[in-house]
């Protein structure tokens, strides 16, 4: 595959992604009378990733986050010379999903006030069960950690080959479930970029730890499942894409 399809595929997924995830959250956990709830908005952000993978995983290896990009550089999964590509492209989709998003949901009757926050994510006052800065940096390393020892272990040769989409998906259904309480959830920069990009304000100003944390987790995750034991097979390192290597 070229970087320009790629980049296009990381692009369009990151875009499903925010778009679906945070669009549950925004139009549909507290509809009248049937709404999702958190339930279903922690599965609707599992069931991007998890058709996501299934659609683009053998063009990019839908990485769809700059945490989890970073983090299989890190367990020697992916080329650095492409992280910019990646991360960029991610962006890009996170920040259309939200513009278009925002757009939808100022089609109600009423309009949208971003007071309601676009699913932002937060900590403090912003965060939706108001835990401290400290436990939003905790939980925010901890589960970037964890899902990319899911991503990195499901996708290892020696892994039962086709099911990482479902592992992968269900794992990030689990971690909003666990933290959509005390951040909204993030594990992934772009996802809380896009919508910070709308709100602004707070948002941007809460960014930080939202990068920060994801990431420090994400290469946490892939230098500890490298240390468990490199996967000496040729399988592709996300959800069925194109195996790039520590050595391009």
């Amino acid at each position: 595959m070229t970087n320009v399809q790629r980049g296009l595929a990381e692009m369009i997924g990151t875009f499903w992604l925010v778009f679906g995830g945070c669009g549950s959250a925004v139009l549909a956990a507290a509809f009248p009378d049937v709404g999702i709830g958190l339930l279903g908005v922690s599965l609707a952000f599992g069931l991007t990733v998890l058709t996501m993978a299934y659609s683009i995983g053998h063009i990019s290896g839908c990485h769809l986050n700059p945490a989890v990009t970073l983090g299989l550089w890190a367990g020697g999964r992916f080329s650095g010379k492409d992280i910019p590509l990646y991360v960029i492209a991610q962006l890009i989709g996170a920040a259309v999903a939200a513009w278009l998003l925002y757009t939808v949901a100022s089609g109600a009757p009423g309009g949208y006030d971003l007071a309601g926050g676009l699913a932002a994510n937060g900590y403090g006052d912003h965060s939706p069960g108001k835990f401290s800065i400290e436990a939003a940096l905790t939980i925010e390393v901890v589960l970037t950690f964890v899902f990319l020892l899911v991503i990195m272990g499901s996708t290892d040769s020696r892994a039962p080959a086709g099911f990482a989409p479902i592992a992968i998906g269900l794992a990030l259904t689990l971690i909003h479930l666990i933290s959509i309480p005390i951040t909204n959830t993030s594990v992934n920069p772009a996802r809380s970029t896009g919508p910070a990009l709308i709100v602004g304000g707070w948002a941007i100003q809460q960014l930080w730890l939202f990068w920060l944390a994801p990431i420090v987790g994400g290469v946490l995750g892939g230098i500890a499942y490298k240390a468990l034991g490199a996967d000496a097979g040729k399988r592709p390192p996300v959800e069925g894409g194109p195996l790039p290597t520590a050595e391009g």
